[in-house]
C-alpha cells in the first residue's frame, strides 16, 4: 500500500512539473542568435553564433516580463570578457562573461510590461569574440539601430575605452580587459549625445606605423582584418556601412617612447607622414563619400603633441592636394590632459571631457 501511495505521489510530481514547464515553453520565446541585427564589426559563424568582434558593437531586442536569459559564451574555456548593456534606456552595468560556464546571463527589470535591451561589447577585437546563441524571453522580438549618420572611430586604446573603469577591478589588478568599458568611451559618448550611430575600429597599443612598443603591426596592415589581426584571413566586409565621417585618432603610440626594454628608434616624421597618407587613401577607397577627421591626442605634451599637430596638418595638406574635388579633411586638436584611468589612460569620467570638447567639432561636419 505505501508502495502504491509512494508511485501516485511521483505520478503526480511529474504531470505537475510537465504542466508547469508546458506553461512556461507556451509563454517563452525564444530569440535565436541567426535572428539578431548587430551593428559594428561581427560574424555569423557556420553554427548561426553571433560573434561580437569589435569594441562596443551592440545589438537589442524587445521582451515582455519581468526579466530574459541571454546565453553568450566564448571560445576559450579559461578565459573571460565582458559585454555591458541599457535597459529601457538607461545604462545599467558591466558583465563578465566567462569562458567555463554555461549557465545564461539573467537581466532582470522592474514590473511585467515590455522592455527594451541593448547589448554592447565592452571589449576590444583583441580581447577575443563574445558569442551569443540565443536569448529567451516573453514575446521576444530583435531590433534594428535606428537609421541616422554614422561616424566610424579609427583609434588606438583611447577609443577603445581601455583602462578606464576601474569600478570592479583597480588598476594594477586583474587582466588587461578588467578596465575596459567601450560604452563610455568618447565616440559612443560623443555619437549618443548628437544622436547618431558609431562603430569603434580600434586596437590597444596600435599606431600608424608602430606600436606602442614594437615594430608593429601597424592599423594600415590589420584595418581589412575582421578582428584587426595579422594571422587572421577574413576580412571585413566595408561595404556593410557607410560612414559620414570617419575619424582617426592615431599618433600617441608611434610617439611613444616604448617599454625601455625593447630597443626603439626615434620618431620619423617622414615614415609617419607618408604611412599616414597612405593609410587615409585606403580609408577612401573603402568609404568614397565620408568626410576625413583627423584627431590629435590628448594624452601627448610638450615637444610630442607639438609634433604630432604639425604632421597631422601636413598630412591633411598631402590628402586635400591629391583629393581636391573631395570635402577637405579637417583636423581637431585636443587640450592636454591629466588622465585618471590606469596606466596614463582617459578614466570614465575623463571621456566625458573628451566627448563635450568633440561635439562641437561633430556638429559642424554633421551640417
Amino acid at each position: 500500500m505505501k508502495f502504491r501511495t509512494y508511485i501516485f505521489l511521483i505520478v503526480i510530481i511529474f504531470l505537475n512539473q510537465s504542466v508547469q514547464a508546458h506553461a512556461h515553453s507556451k509563454y517563452t520565446d525564444t530569440l535565436q542568435a541567426s535572428r539578431l541585427k548587430p551593428y559594428g564589426r561581427y560574424l555569423f559563424n557556420a553554427q548561426n553564433e553571433l560573434e561580437l568582434i569589435s569594441s562596443a558593437v551592440h545589438f537589442g531586442f524587445k521582451f515582455e516580463g519581468d526579466h530574459c536569459a541571454l546565453f553568450a559564451f566564448l571560445k576559450e574555456k579559461e578565459g573571460h570578457n565582458y559585454i555591458q548593456y541599457e535597459l529601457d534606456g538607461v545604462y545599467q552595468k558591466r558583465i563578465r562573461v566567462n569562458g567555463n560556464t554555461d549557465q545564461p546571463i539573467v537581466i532582470n527589470a522592474a514590473g511585467k510590461g515590455g522592455h527594451t535591451v541593448w547589448i554592447y561589447k565592452a571589449t576590444e577585437a583583441h580581447t577575443g569574440a563574445i558569442l551569443v546563441s540565443k536569448v529567451i524571453a516573453d514575446h521576444i522580438k530583435p531590433l534594428s539601430v535606428a537609421k541616422a549618420p554614422l561616424i566610424e572611430f579609427i583609434g588606438n586604446s583611447i577609443t577603445c575605452g581601455a583602462a578606464a573603469d576601474t569600478s570592479d577591478v583597480p588598476c594594477g589588478a586583474g587582466e588587461y580587459q578588467d578596465q575596459h568599458n567601450a560604452y563610455m568611451a568618447y565616440g559612443p559618448r560623443v555619437a549618443r549625445d548628437l544622436g547618431i550611430n558609431y562603430i569603434l575600429s580600434s586596437v590597444s597599443g596600435i599606431g600608424v606605423y608602430r606600436t606602442w612598443n614594437t615594430d608593429g603591426p601597424s592599423m594600415p596592415q590589420v584595418y581589412e582584418k575582421i578582428d584587426f589581426k595579422m594571422t587572421t584571413a577574413h576580412k571585413w566586409e566595408f561595404d556593410k556601412y557607410s560612414p559620414k565621417i570617419v575619424s582617426i585618432a592615431l599618433g600617441t603610440n608611434d610617439l611613444s617612447n616604448g617599454d625601455g626594454k625593447t630597443p626603439r628608434r626615434p620618431f620619423e616624421e617622414n615614415i609617419f607622414i607618408t604611412n599616414y597618407v597612405n593609410f587615409v587613401k585606403l580609408v577612401k577607397l573603402k568609404y568614397p563619400k565620408a568626410q576625413i577627421a583627423l584627431l590629435s591626442s590628448p594624452m601627448l605634451k610638450d615637444s610630442s603633441r607639438d609634433i604630432l599637430e604639425k604632421c597631422l596638418l601636413v598630412i591633411k595638406s598631402r590628402i586635400d592636394s591629391i583629393y581636391p574635388s573631395d570635402k577637405p579633411v579637417e583636423t581637431f586638436f585636443f587640450l592636454p590632459m591629466e588622465a585618471h584611468g590606469c596606466s596614463g589612460h582617459p578614466s570614465v569620467a575623463d571621456h566625458l571631457i573628451l566627448a563635450q570638447q568633440l561635439k562641437p567639432f561633430y556638429q559642424k561636419l554633421l551640417r
